[in-house]
C-alpha cells in the first residue's frame, strides 16, 4: 500500500509530460513482428474454438467459476450470458432477455453469478440452474464488476459517475463512491481502487473502505483511457488509451511513467501474467510486451472486433471472445507458449 500511495501525488502531475516526450520515440519504431494463431512459433496458439449458437451484436464481459471450469460471457447486443463448461466446450446454459449485459462476475463464495446490466441493475443467479435470487437497482449502465478479494464484496461501476460495494450474502449495497463521470476499468488494492475515468480525462484512486476519493490526474493529452491493470504486487499499474493506441505502465512508487509504447488499435482489455503484459484489441489482434520495459513486442493476429478478452492465471489461458462478423461468434482459448 506504501507504492500506491506515493502514485497518487507525482503522477497527476507527472503522467501526460512524461507521455508526449516518450510518444515521440515510440512512434518512430518498427512494427512488432506478427503471429497467426495457427504458427507453430506464435506465443499465442489456439487450443479450441468454441462455437456460440445463435449469438449476435456485440460481447462484452467474461468471468470464470475457476474451480468448476465455467465461463460466462456477456452477449451485450443478444441480451444474453451463455456459461461454456471448458471440459466439453460446450454452452450450457443460458440466460435470456437481458438488456445489455456488460459485467459479470462470479461469487465463489455463494456460489452466485452477478450480472451488470445497461439499465443500471445487478442481476444475481444461483449456479445451479441460473434462476436469479435477488436483483439490485444502481440507476442506469451498471457496467464493469469485480471481486474484492479482502472480503468477497463486489464492486460494480455505475451511471454517470459511481462505484457501488455489494454485500453478494444480502445483495445489498453497503456503500457508493462518488465519481465525476462513468468509470471503466479499475483495479482493486486493497482498501483502494484506481478507476479509469475517461469522460472527466483522468485516472482516479478513491478509498473504498471510506468511500471517497484521495487523488485525481489528468490523462491529457492522452486520451479515452479504458483499459487498466495492476501487477500482481500492486508496485505497477498499466494504463490503456485508444486516442492514440499506447499503453503507459507507471511506477507505483516514484509516481512517473516508465515507459509507454504503441498498441494494437480500440484496446478493451489488458492483463498482467507473470512477467509479460497482454493487451487485447478491437483491432483484431493481441499485443504481448514485456512488463519490466515494453521491449520484446509482439502480435497476435485474433479476429476483427475480438475485443474482449479474459485472462485466467488459474488455468493460464487466454479467452477471446469474436462476435459474429461474416462467420458465428465463437470464443478463442488460447494457450502461451
Amino acid at each position: 500500500m506504501k507504492g500506491l500511495r506515493s502514485l497518487l501525488r507525482p503522477v497527476r502531475r507527472r503522467l501526460p509530460a512524461i507521455a508526449l516526450i516518450m510518444l515521440p520515440a515510440s512512434a518512430c519504431s518498427a512494427g512488432p513482428p506478427t503471429f497467426d494463431v495457427h504458427d507453430p512459433h506464435s506465443p499465442l496458439q489456439l487450443v479450441r474454438s468454441i462455437a456460440l449458437p445463435g449469438v449476435t451484436g456485440r460481447i462484452d464481459h467474461m468471468t470464470v467459476d475457476a474451480q468448476a471450469r465455467h465461463l460466462f460471457v456477456a452477449e451485450y447486443g443478444n441480451g444474453s450470458v451463455d456459461e461454456i463448461d471448458l471440459g466439453t466446450g460446450k454452452v450450457v446454459g443460458s440466460i435470456r432477455g437481458l438488456h445489455e449485459p456488460q459485467g459479470v462476475a462470479w461469487l465463489a463464495r455463494q456460489n452466485e453469478l452477478a450480472v451488470a446490466c445497461g439499465d443500471g441493475t445487478v442481476t444475481f443467479y444461483r449456479s445451479l440452474d441460473l434462476q436469479p435470487v435477488a436483483a439490485i437497482r444502481l440507476g442506469d449502465d451498471a457496467d464493469d464488476a469485480r471481486i474484492d478479494g479482502r472480503n468477497g464484496d463486489l464492486v460494480v461501476g455505475f451511471g454517470s459517475g459511481g462505484l457501488a460495494v455489494i454485500d453478494p450474502s444480502t445483495h445489498a449495497v453497503i456503500r457508493q463512491v462518488k465519481l465525476p463521470a462513468h468509470p471503466e476499468a479499475f483495479a482493486l488494492l486493497g482498501s483502494r481502487t484506481v478507476v479509469n475515468v475517461p469522460g472527466a480525462h483522468a485516472i482516479i484512486t478513491a478509498d473504498l473502505d471510506r468511500a471517497r476519493i484521495l487523488s485525481t490526474q489528468s490523462t491529457l493529452p492522452l486520451l479515452s483511457n479504458h483499459a487498466l491493470a495492476a501487477d500482481p504486487s500492486g508496485t505497477r499499474v498499466a494504463v490503456s488509451y485508444r486516442l492514440p493506441s499506447v499503453l503507459a505502465v507507471i511506477d507505483a512508487g516514484l509516481g512517473a511513467a516508465i515507459f509507454t509504447v504503441k498498441t494494437c488499435g480500440d484496446v478493451d482489455d489488458v492483463y498482467y501474467r507473470a512477467k509479460r503484459i497482454v493487451v487485447v484489441c478491437g483491432g483484431g489482434a493481441v499485443d504481448l510486451l514485456d512488463g519490466a520495459d515494453g521491449q520484446n513486442q509482439v502480435r497476435v493476429n485474433s479476429g476483427p472486433g475480438a475485443r474482449t478478452g479474459l485472462f485466467v492465471p488459474q488455468l493460464d489461458r487466454l479467452f477471446v471472445a469474436l462476435p459474429s462478423r461474416g462467420s458465428p461468434a465463437q470464443v478463442w482459448e488460447l494457450a502461451f507458449h
